[in-house]
């Protein structure tokens, strides 16, 4: 069976590139009926921050990725967070020991930094000096009563290491230039290298994705996979998101945070669409699609491996497309923690053709839909430059439309606009400053969805309400 794993730590709100993997696994193991397993990586205490495991769980049901195996859906591959499993790192670290493959290493901080550092003057990359890897047993035996320690792993000298990538091939590695890697820290816990390969095993985790940042990490894993006689997963490193301008997306960039999408109203329908398009063409070549569709079509073999953008414009155009695409009645209900309290429902309702032309993401509707709820903010100089006329002819203009409006019957787009086109022909005014300085008056906008269905929404008794504002104002 096909099993494939997220495995993401606990330091903060999750990475948009942690959702682009947790689309990938999800994806292959859904298209093989096999099974996406969530595990916790919480080894590393200093960087965790609380609230961040609920955060994760939330963010991929939010996403509709829901693992079939994890801490809250444990199965018989359990415990599903690395810090209950400090036994099994133990358990392997100390047959590495036993069987050659790694040693005990007693070196202080200071040590290590001077070794580094002189190094570095040499101009040589800051790798362990392998200073403790031939202690002879009673020198161990010595040192372990009284010293901390880490234990390391051993790399052999003079051997080519080749890492079997289903995506970029063969990827070969000189053993010389890869560090003794710290695999147990002297606090018992593990570092990312020991725990990843025993968790992947003793899971049976048969495709193993990240990000291609690990890359210069996998001769080590392969290595540990030998030295314990495991059969290691199939390999996928997956391409970095990146910036325009080609730079790594991090967590220091605002649009790096899932949170950052949510704040702003992205539909997670289009975030999902886009970042699969980061990676993957549609072999029909559609742009548009959803997780059902991703999941029918995807494979290894036609991923890009070249570093995607994370082009917000065209999120941005994805995100409008979903929400035109998708059942009104569907985003009304989404749009409830972007509007004002005091717009209603009902209101909303009538509203919302009028705008979701003009909206990219969800966050634009409060200032979209301000005026019309509030009395706006109104700027004498702007009314002037759109009629034309000086203060007086335009104060005359907007009472005579208040009038007009005033007589109207029954208040409807059909009557509105039958009555404002009689009076700017009846006043002799070409349509621009006759509406615009209209449009301005009522909803202190230049820019609006159509005058006369703006006018319907906001409600008789509101725009003479305005219009008397107006003049005061002139």
């Amino acid at each position: 069976m096909i099993r494939t794993r997220l495995a993401p730590s606990p330091t903060g709100n999750p990475h948009i590139a942690t959702i682009l993997q947790a689309l990938l696994d999800f994806a292959y193991a859904k298209q093989n009926q096999g099974k996406f397993i969530l595990r916790i990586e919480d080894t590393d205490k200093k960087r965790q921050v609380e609230g961040s495991e609920e955060v994760i769980f939330n963010t991929l049901e939010w996403f509709d990725l829901s693992p079939d195996e994890s801490p809250l859906k444990s199965g018989e591959y359990g415990p599903y967070r690395q810090s209950e499993r400090l036994d099994l790192y133990q358990k392997y670290s100390k047959q590495l020991i036993d069987k050659g493959h790694a040693y005990y290493c007693f070196c202080s901080p200071e040590r290590l930094d001077q070794v580094r550092k002189d190094l570095q003057k040499k101009g040589q990359p800051p790798m362990y000096d392998k200073h403790c890897r031939n202690l002879s047993k009673k020198e161990i035996q010595e040192k372990i009563k009284t010293e901390s320690y880490v234990t390391r792993l051993k790399i052999p000298t003079n051997k080519t290491i080749t890492v079997k990538d289903l995506v970029r091939g063969e990827i070969k590695f000189d053993s010389n230039t890869i560090d003794d890697q710290v695999i147990l820290k002297s606090d018992g816990f593990p570092t990312y290298h020991l725990a990843v390969v025993i968790d992947d095993h003793l899971m049976e985790i048969t495709h193993m994705l990240r990000g291609e940042e690990w890359i210069s990490s996998a001769p080590k894993h392969v290595l540990l996979y030998q030295y314990f006689n495991w059969e290691p997963p199939k390999f996928i490193h997956t391409p970095l998101l990146r910036n325009p301008d080609k730079s790594k997306l991090s967590k220091r960039h605002g649009h790096a945070s899932v949170e950052w999408y949510q704040d702003k109203g992205y539909l997670k329908e289009a975030i999902i669409n886009f970042l699969a398009t980061r990676v993957w063409n549609h072999p029909q070549g559609k742009e548009i699609f959803d997780l059902k569709e991703f999941i029918k079509h995807f494979t290894f073999k036609k991923m890009h491996i070249q570093g995607p953008i994370a082009d917000i414009d065209k999120l941005n155009w994805f995100n409008s497309q979903w929400i035109r695409k998708l059942p009104p009645e569907d985003i009304l209900k989404r749009l409830e923690k972007f509007t004002p309290k005091e717009l209603t429902k009902e209101k909303l309702k009538k509203i919302w053709p009028l705008i979701s032309q003009r909206i990219e993401h969800l966050s634009q509707v409060k200032d979209l839909v301000s005026y019309f709820i509030t009395q706006p903010e109104l700027y004498p100089k702007e009314i002037l430059k759109e009629s034309k006329m000086d203060n007086q002819q335009t104060k005359e203009y907007l009472n005579k439309v208040e009038a007009v409006i005033k007589n109207i019957k029954t208040w409807n787009l059909e009557s509105i606009k039958t009555a404002l086109h009689q009076l700017q022909q009846q006043e002799n005014l070409k349509p621009r400053p006759a509406f615009m300085t209209l449009r301005i008056a009522i909803t202190g906008r230049a820019f609006t969805p159509p005058l006369f269905d703006v006018l319907e929404v906001i409600g008789q008794e509101t725009v003479i309400n305005r219009l008397k504002h107006a003049q005061k104002i002139i």
